[in-house]
């Protein structure tokens, strides 16, 4: 029987009124139970730990001011998903505790076993969560843990993790994200229980990488493993050991599905431009590539991802393609319009002949031409000289009023015909710049067209490369 001092040396005094029950029970609670075995049998040895299946209800340590070291580990069995709206990642772990019971040991010689499994309701087990746990635990309880002769306890049960991470997309589908699983008590605070990791992290990364099953989306790059140190004050706060898990995105199935159909659809239109910019088989063209765009955006809607944390790259780029097809369908309609109405058109201000015609012409390689007098055989004037000439004539020959007239007439028709002739066969400098001006606009267009579809292949060849090469 334990004398009053030596319990209040081991317990504090908030636990006395458990002890008095306790003590009713347990003979000698402050040393370890000494576990004889009859014969070197498991009935024999499970009939000696009776004693110890009464102490469960306590924490096993001879003195209540020794933590409780708990070593944890892992193995992701498989990657299930990641729901990029939600922020979740979806893995199956195989999670694996080991403490040291104070309070029992036996001879392995004399008991015939060093290890014996025994169900879990029978001893203390540490309440060891995982902090960033968004859903119920579906798995089945392991009824069973083994117990060894020095004390030393394993536990391992399966766990179906559906935990919260702060997910990046904004390289998709080149992204590569790093997940925290965060072990700690729920309860003990970090005087009461310490965590530490069991083995090495290089070892459960390849211990992963050899038994996961999943070949999907995701891929296991690196599991690390960091320790949080508590506060000084133990007792006010509990004790942490964050697990990073990295995972990288298979782009393969994202590259053939939507950027090569896009880039595809941008080249096509790119050659567009090889086509006269007044036929109207051009604008036709492009308004039905627009339109397929427009399917193929919809059709791949349900693929990208949807998160209010940041845009990814692959939307912009979308984005782009399509402005960059609605921005020449507007330009070929401009270029239309200025081709077959450039004539009656004012003349061109001075800012838009000094930057477009001047500037911009000879970057694109179309400088301004030189104004060329055009020849014409026949000219107006002495049409209509002719024409008052054969009025005269017919006057003077005292013909009837009807030929007069019809002469007339055929006067008339023949100046308008010259006024037309001098119109189109005499163009003026201001239709000329405006028609410069339209093929320095389409010039100009088929160039950002083509340095936009270098640039995009080019960065997404370097994020691809670089995300593999992590």
């Amino acid at each position: 029987m334990m004398s009053r001092d030596t319990t209040q040396k081991c317990f504090p005094a908030q636990v006395m009124p458990t002890l008095v029950v306790i003590l009713t029970v347990i003979p000698a609670l402050c040393g370890a139970v000494n576990v004889n075995c009859s014969e070197p049998n498991q009935p024999a040895l499970l009939k000696a730990l009776a004693p110890v299946f009464n102490m469960s209800a306590i924490r096993p340590v001879m003195n209540l001011t020794t933590p409780t070291i708990v070593n944890i580990t892992f193995t992701l069995f498989g990657i299930l998903g990641v729901d990029e709206k939600a922020q979740l990642l979806l893995t199956y772990l195989w999670l694996r505790y080991r403490w040291h019971n104070e309070l029992v040991t036996w001879d392995p010689v004399q008991c015939g076993c060093d290890k014996l499994s025994l169900p879990r309701s029978k001893f203390w087990t540490p309440d060891i969560v995982i902090n960033e746990f968004m859903d119920k635990n579906e798995v089945p309880v392991v009824p069973y843990l083994y117990l060894h002769s020095d004390g030393t306890m394993h536990d391992y049960h399966p766990a179906r993790a559906v935990t919260s991470c702060n997910l990046n997309i904004y390289t998709f589908p080149f992204d590569i994200q790093n997940c925290t699983m965060t072990f700690s008590s729920y309860l003990h605070s970090a005087s009461e229980i310490e965590v530490f990791l069991w083995g090495s992290q290089e070892d459960a990364t390849q211990r992963s990488k050899k038994v996961i099953t999943t070949v999907g989306e995701w891929e296991l790059l690196e599991i690390t493993a960091k320790k949080i140190d508590p506060r000084q004050d133990k007792a006010s706060c509990m004790d942490e050991l964050l697990l990073h898990v990295r995972v990288r995105r298979r782009a393969n199935m994202y590259v053939v599905n939507l950027l090569i159909p896009s880039c595809f659809l941008m080249t096509v239109d790119l050659f567009s431009f090889l086509l006269p910019p007044q036929a109207a088989d051009r604008s036709a063209f492009k308004m039905t590539l627009i339109l397929g765009y427009t399917v193929f955006l919809l059709i791949i809607n349900d693929t990208l991802p949807v998160t209010g944390n940041s845009i990814p790259l692959i939307n912009v780029f979308f984005s782009l393609c399509l402005a960059l097809m609605v921005a020449s369908l507007l330009e070929t309609i401009l270029i239309t319009k200025l081709l077959s109405s450039s004539a009656d058109f004012s003349p061109m201000p001075h800012w838009i002949r000094v930057i477009v015609l001047q500037f911009l012409g000879r970057i694109v390689c179309l400088p301004q031409k030189p104004t060329k007098t055009t020849n014409i055989d026949v000219k107006p004037e002495v049409v209509k000289q002719t024409a008052d000439y054969g009025s005269s004539e017919i006057t003077v020959s005292s013909m009837d009023d009807k030929i007069l007239q019809e002469l007339r007439s055929l006067r008339e028709e023949m100046q308008a015909i010259c006024e037309q002739v001098e119109k189109h066969l005499i163009p003026s400098q201001s239709s000329e710049e405006w028609i410069q001006f339209s093929f320095i606009i389409d010039r100009l267009l088929f160039g950002l067209y083509i340095l936009f579809i270098t640039v995009s292949f080019m960065t997404i060849t370097i994020i691809w490369v670089n995300s593999y090469s992590q």
